[in-house]
Protein backbone atom coordinates (compact mmCIF):
# COMPACT_ATOMS: atom_id res chain seq x y z
CA UNK A 1 0.00 0.00 0.00
CA UNK A 2 1.54 3.08 -1.12
CA UNK A 3 0.74 6.07 0.81
CA UNK A 4 1.22 9.95 0.24
CA UNK A 5 3.55 12.14 3.38
CA UNK A 6 0.95 15.01 4.15
CA UNK A 7 4.68 17.47 4.33
CA UNK A 8 5.97 16.81 1.68
CA UNK A 9 3.14 14.64 -0.85
CA UNK A 10 5.67 12.19 -1.53
CA UNK A 11 4.69 8.85 -1.98
CA UNK A 12 6.02 6.10 0.22
CA UNK A 13 5.34 1.96 0.21
CA UNK A 14 4.35 0.08 3.26
CA UNK A 15 4.38 -3.58 3.71
CA UNK A 16 3.34 -6.21 5.74
CA UNK A 17 3.32 -5.87 9.13
CA UNK A 18 4.86 -2.21 8.95
CA UNK A 19 1.02 -0.90 7.45
CA UNK A 20 -0.64 -2.20 11.03
CA UNK A 21 1.64 0.13 12.59
CA UNK A 22 0.73 3.19 10.36
CA UNK A 23 -1.92 5.67 11.02
CA UNK A 24 -3.52 6.93 8.17
CA UNK A 25 -6.49 8.80 6.36
CA UNK A 26 -8.58 8.09 3.13
CA UNK A 27 -10.07 10.02 0.78
CA UNK A 28 -13.30 9.34 -0.94
CA UNK A 29 -14.59 10.72 -3.74
CA UNK A 30 -16.17 10.79 -7.16
CA UNK A 31 -13.59 10.59 -9.89
CA UNK A 32 -14.10 13.53 -12.30
CA UNK A 33 -11.63 14.37 -15.28
CA UNK A 34 -8.14 15.17 -15.24
CA UNK A 35 -7.22 13.35 -12.43
CA UNK A 36 -3.71 12.65 -10.95
CA UNK A 37 -2.66 9.67 -11.65
CA UNK A 38 0.77 7.40 -9.78
CA UNK A 39 2.82 8.43 -12.52
CA UNK A 40 1.90 12.07 -11.62
CA UNK A 41 3.15 11.65 -8.48
CA UNK A 42 6.65 11.20 -9.65
CA UNK A 43 7.48 14.42 -10.66
CA UNK A 44 4.98 16.95 -9.27
CA UNK A 45 5.54 19.72 -12.06
CA UNK A 46 3.90 22.70 -13.04
CA UNK A 47 1.47 20.56 -15.10
CA UNK A 48 0.56 18.35 -12.89
CA UNK A 49 -0.17 20.26 -10.06
CA UNK A 50 -2.51 22.72 -12.44
CA UNK A 51 -4.83 19.26 -13.45
CA UNK A 52 -8.27 19.96 -11.67
CA UNK A 53 -7.81 16.52 -9.70
CA UNK A 54 -4.66 18.26 -8.08
CA UNK A 55 -6.52 20.50 -5.48
CA UNK A 56 -8.38 17.01 -4.15
CA UNK A 57 -4.80 15.55 -2.89
CA UNK A 58 -3.85 18.70 -1.41
CA UNK A 59 -6.92 19.52 0.52
CA UNK A 60 -6.95 15.41 1.69
CA UNK A 61 -3.18 16.40 2.79
CA UNK A 62 -4.58 19.59 4.82
CA UNK A 63 -7.14 17.95 6.74
CA UNK A 64 -4.87 15.12 7.61
CA UNK A 65 -2.08 17.10 8.65
CA UNK A 66 -4.47 19.31 10.99
CA UNK A 67 -5.76 15.99 12.22
CA UNK A 68 -2.19 15.02 13.33
CA UNK A 69 -1.78 11.62 10.78
CA UNK A 70 0.91 11.59 8.81
CA UNK A 71 -0.15 10.22 5.88
CA UNK A 72 -3.07 9.91 3.52
CA UNK A 73 -4.58 7.85 0.85
CA UNK A 74 -5.82 8.57 -2.68
CA UNK A 75 -6.81 6.37 -4.97
CA UNK A 76 -6.42 8.03 -7.83
CA UNK A 77 -2.39 8.73 -6.87
CA UNK A 78 -1.65 5.72 -4.83
CA UNK A 79 -2.13 2.95 -6.94
CA UNK A 80 0.04 2.06 -10.27
CA UNK A 81 -3.23 1.24 -12.97
CA UNK A 82 -0.94 0.40 -15.64
CA UNK A 83 0.59 -3.08 -13.59
CA UNK A 84 -2.70 -5.06 -13.62
CA UNK A 85 -1.09 -7.35 -10.44
CA UNK A 86 -0.74 -4.22 -8.81
CA UNK A 87 -4.48 -3.10 -9.59
CA UNK A 88 -5.77 -6.68 -8.74
CA UNK A 89 -4.14 -6.59 -5.33
CA UNK A 90 -5.13 -2.93 -4.48
CA UNK A 91 -8.74 -3.95 -5.18
CA UNK A 92 -8.70 -7.19 -2.99
CA UNK A 93 -7.76 -5.08 -0.21
CA UNK A 94 -9.18 -1.79 -0.38
CA UNK A 95 -11.70 -2.39 2.17
CA UNK A 96 -9.36 -3.72 4.73
CA UNK A 97 -7.52 -0.61 3.87
CA UNK A 98 -10.58 1.82 4.33
CA UNK A 99 -11.67 -0.16 7.34
CA UNK A 100 -7.87 0.34 8.93
CA UNK A 101 -8.17 4.15 8.29
CA UNK A 102 -8.24 6.40 11.21
CA UNK A 103 -10.81 8.65 9.31
CA UNK A 104 -12.09 8.82 6.07
CA UNK A 105 -12.78 12.27 4.64
CA UNK A 106 -15.82 11.90 1.69
CA UNK A 107 -15.65 15.10 -0.48
CA UNK A 108 -19.01 15.85 -2.32
CA UNK A 109 -18.29 18.39 -5.13
CA UNK A 110 -21.93 18.80 -5.85
CA UNK A 111 -22.81 20.12 -2.40
CA UNK A 112 -22.75 23.20 -0.47
CA UNK A 113 -21.54 23.70 3.03
CA UNK A 114 -24.94 25.46 3.70
CA UNK A 115 -27.93 23.07 5.50
CA UNK A 116 -29.83 21.50 5.55
CA UNK A 117 -28.99 18.30 4.83
CA UNK A 118 -31.89 16.12 6.04
CA UNK A 119 -34.53 17.32 3.00
CA UNK A 120 -35.12 15.09 0.45
CA UNK A 121 -34.28 17.49 -2.06
CA UNK A 122 -31.46 19.00 -0.91
CA UNK A 123 -27.68 18.61 -2.45
CA UNK A 124 -26.84 16.25 0.32
CA UNK A 125 -29.46 13.37 -0.50
CA UNK A 126 -28.92 14.11 -4.07
CA UNK A 127 -24.98 13.82 -4.01
CA UNK A 128 -23.66 11.62 -7.03
CA UNK A 129 -21.26 10.07 -4.52
CA UNK A 130 -24.40 8.16 -3.21
CA UNK A 131 -24.83 6.60 -6.68
CA UNK A 132 -21.68 5.51 -7.09
CA UNK A 133 -20.56 1.95 -6.79
CA UNK A 134 -16.87 2.15 -5.33
CA UNK A 135 -18.29 4.82 -2.52
CA UNK A 136 -20.49 2.05 -0.93
CA UNK A 137 -17.55 0.24 0.69
CA UNK A 138 -15.79 3.88 1.43
CA UNK A 139 -19.40 4.88 3.60
CA UNK A 140 -19.53 1.04 5.59
CA UNK A 141 -15.81 0.07 5.84
CA UNK A 142 -14.38 3.05 7.89
CA UNK A 143 -15.25 3.81 11.63
CA UNK A 144 -15.93 7.44 10.93
CA UNK A 145 -15.85 9.32 7.59
CA UNK A 146 -16.48 12.74 7.54
CA UNK A 147 -18.50 14.47 5.20
CA UNK A 148 -16.81 17.66 3.13
CA UNK A 149 -18.55 20.05 0.67
CA UNK A 150 -17.16 21.48 -2.30
CA UNK A 151 -15.69 23.85 -0.35
CA UNK A 152 -14.45 21.36 1.79
CA UNK A 153 -15.94 22.38 5.06
CA UNK A 154 -17.63 19.55 7.12
CA UNK A 155 -21.57 19.02 7.24
CA UNK A 156 -21.82 15.81 9.00
CA UNK A 157 -19.89 13.18 10.51
CA UNK A 158 -20.23 8.72 10.86
CA UNK A 159 -18.66 7.70 13.84
CA UNK A 160 -18.61 4.35 15.62
CA UNK A 161 -16.01 4.70 18.07
CA UNK A 162 -14.32 7.60 19.97
CA UNK A 163 -11.11 8.68 17.23
CA UNK A 164 -7.55 9.15 18.22
CA UNK A 165 -6.80 12.00 20.83
CA UNK A 166 -5.53 14.04 18.27
CA UNK A 167 -8.52 14.02 16.24
CA UNK A 168 -11.36 15.96 17.65
CA UNK A 169 -14.89 15.54 15.97
CA UNK A 170 -16.49 19.33 14.99
CA UNK A 171 -19.95 18.22 14.31
CA UNK A 172 -21.71 15.24 15.21
CA UNK A 173 -25.01 14.81 13.61
CA UNK A 174 -28.41 14.87 15.24
CA UNK A 175 -31.44 12.18 15.07
CA UNK A 176 -32.52 14.00 11.56
CA UNK A 177 -28.43 13.79 9.92
CA UNK A 178 -28.18 10.58 10.78
CA UNK A 179 -31.84 9.83 9.29
CA UNK A 180 -30.78 11.55 6.11
CA UNK A 181 -27.66 9.55 5.57
CA UNK A 182 -29.65 6.23 6.01
CA UNK A 183 -32.02 7.15 3.80
CA UNK A 184 -29.48 8.31 0.91
CA UNK A 185 -27.08 5.63 1.06
CA UNK A 186 -30.27 2.64 1.79
CA UNK A 187 -27.70 1.37 4.02
CA UNK A 188 -29.36 0.08 7.72
CA UNK A 189 -29.12 2.89 10.68
CA UNK A 190 -27.37 -0.32 12.55
CA UNK A 191 -24.66 -0.60 10.36
CA UNK A 192 -23.48 3.33 10.09
CA UNK A 193 -23.99 4.54 13.27
CA UNK A 194 -24.20 1.40 15.74
CA UNK A 195 -21.36 -0.83 14.62
CA UNK A 196 -23.63 -4.13 13.69
CA UNK A 197 -21.50 -6.27 11.80
CA UNK A 198 -23.18 -6.82 7.90
CA UNK A 199 -21.98 -10.66 8.17
CA UNK A 200 -25.73 -10.14 10.50
CA UNK A 201 -27.14 -9.20 7.12
CA UNK A 202 -28.32 -12.29 4.56
CA UNK A 203 -26.58 -11.77 0.98
CA UNK A 204 -29.80 -10.29 -0.90
CA UNK A 205 -29.78 -7.17 1.55
CA UNK A 206 -25.87 -6.43 1.40
CA UNK A 207 -26.73 -6.67 -2.34
CA UNK A 208 -29.52 -4.25 -1.91
CA UNK A 209 -27.36 -1.74 -0.45
CA UNK A 210 -25.97 -1.39 -3.91
CA UNK A 211 -29.05 -1.65 -6.39
CA UNK A 212 -29.03 2.16 -6.88
CA UNK A 213 -25.42 2.23 -7.49
CA UNK A 214 -23.13 2.38 -10.84
CA UNK A 215 -20.12 2.01 -12.23
CA UNK A 216 -18.62 3.11 -15.00
CA UNK A 217 -17.25 -0.08 -16.05
CA UNK A 218 -19.75 -3.29 -16.42
CA UNK A 219 -17.04 -5.64 -14.54
CA UNK A 220 -16.40 -2.92 -11.24
CA UNK A 221 -19.94 -3.24 -10.25
CA UNK A 222 -18.80 -6.60 -9.20
CA UNK A 223 -15.42 -5.72 -8.20
CA UNK A 224 -16.57 -3.16 -5.76
CA UNK A 225 -18.77 -5.25 -3.71
CA UNK A 226 -15.74 -7.78 -3.14
CA UNK A 227 -15.10 -6.69 0.31
CA UNK A 228 -18.63 -6.48 1.51
CA UNK A 229 -19.03 -10.33 0.96
CA UNK A 230 -15.26 -10.87 2.12
CA UNK A 231 -14.22 -12.37 -1.21
CA UNK A 232 -10.68 -12.12 -3.07
CA UNK A 233 -11.02 -13.06 -6.62
CA UNK A 234 -8.77 -11.88 -9.80
CA UNK A 235 -9.96 -9.54 -11.95
CA UNK A 236 -10.65 -10.05 -15.70
CA UNK A 237 -11.19 -6.44 -17.06
CA UNK A 238 -12.94 -7.24 -20.64
CA UNK A 239 -15.13 -9.99 -18.67
CA UNK A 240 -18.26 -7.91 -18.43
CA UNK A 241 -21.22 -9.44 -16.59
CA UNK A 242 -19.51 -12.68 -15.89
CA UNK A 243 -17.88 -10.66 -13.24
CA UNK A 244 -20.95 -10.70 -11.32
CA UNK A 245 -21.57 -14.53 -11.72
CA UNK A 246 -17.92 -15.09 -10.87
CA UNK A 247 -18.62 -13.21 -7.88
CA UNK A 248 -21.97 -14.95 -7.01
CA UNK A 249 -19.92 -18.38 -7.51
CA UNK A 250 -17.77 -17.01 -5.12
CA UNK A 251 -20.24 -15.94 -2.92
CA UNK A 252 -21.76 -19.59 -2.61
CA UNK A 253 -18.39 -21.32 -2.07
CA UNK A 254 -18.33 -19.10 1.22
CA UNK A 255 -21.83 -18.96 2.48
CA UNK A 256 -24.84 -21.33 3.07
CA UNK A 257 -26.78 -18.25 2.58
CA UNK A 258 -29.94 -19.46 0.91
CA UNK A 259 -30.79 -15.61 0.02
CA UNK A 260 -28.21 -15.46 -3.22
CA UNK A 261 -31.04 -18.23 -4.56
CA UNK A 262 -34.23 -15.40 -4.76
CA UNK A 263 -34.20 -15.36 -8.23
CA UNK A 264 -37.36 -13.62 -9.79
CA UNK A 265 -38.76 -11.48 -12.34
CA UNK A 266 -39.56 -8.05 -10.57
CA UNK A 267 -43.21 -6.80 -11.06
CA UNK A 268 -41.90 -3.29 -13.06
CA UNK A 269 -40.13 -5.26 -16.07
CA UNK A 270 -40.95 -3.11 -18.80
CA UNK A 271 -42.32 -4.95 -21.97
CA UNK A 272 -40.09 -6.38 -24.43
CA UNK A 273 -38.62 -8.23 -21.73
CA UNK A 274 -36.03 -9.95 -22.10
CA UNK A 275 -35.13 -8.27 -25.24
CA UNK A 276 -34.18 -4.61 -23.49
CA UNK A 277 -32.97 -6.14 -20.07
CA UNK A 278 -31.07 -9.08 -21.30
CA UNK A 279 -28.09 -6.33 -21.85
CA UNK A 280 -28.00 -5.20 -17.94
CA UNK A 281 -27.19 -8.88 -16.79
CA UNK A 282 -28.64 -10.58 -14.44
CA UNK A 283 -27.15 -7.49 -11.68
CA UNK A 284 -30.61 -5.96 -12.25
CA UNK A 285 -33.03 -9.10 -11.26
CA UNK A 286 -31.28 -10.06 -8.25
CA UNK A 287 -30.63 -6.38 -6.72
CA UNK A 288 -34.73 -5.80 -7.45
CA UNK A 289 -35.43 -9.13 -6.06
CA UNK A 290 -32.72 -8.59 -2.94
CA UNK A 291 -35.08 -6.05 -1.57
CA UNK A 292 -38.11 -7.86 -1.32
CA UNK A 293 -36.08 -10.99 0.18
CA UNK A 294 -34.83 -9.13 3.31
CA UNK A 295 -38.04 -8.07 3.68
CA UNK A 296 -39.30 -10.99 4.28
CA UNK A 297 -36.25 -12.05 6.49
CA UNK A 298 -36.82 -9.41 9.05
CA UNK A 299 -33.03 -8.24 7.73
CA UNK A 300 -34.32 -5.07 6.34
CA UNK A 301 -33.93 -2.44 9.32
Amino acid sequence: MRLIDVHTLKLHEFVGSHLLRVDYAVLSHTWGDDEVTFQDMQNLNKTVRAKKGFPKILQAAKLAKADGLPWVWVDTCCIDKTSSAELSEAINSMYMWYYRSSICYAYLVDVDSHPPVEDDASQFMRSRWFTRGWTLQELIAPRQVTFHAKDWKRIGEKLLVLPPASIVPSMLWGEKGKSALCRASCIPRAVLFEGRPIEQYCVAQRMSWASKRVCTRVEDTAYSLLGLFGINMPLLYGEENKAFIRLQEEIIKATDDHSIYAWTIPEDVPKGFPSKWHRRGRTSLFFSRALLVCKTTGLHS
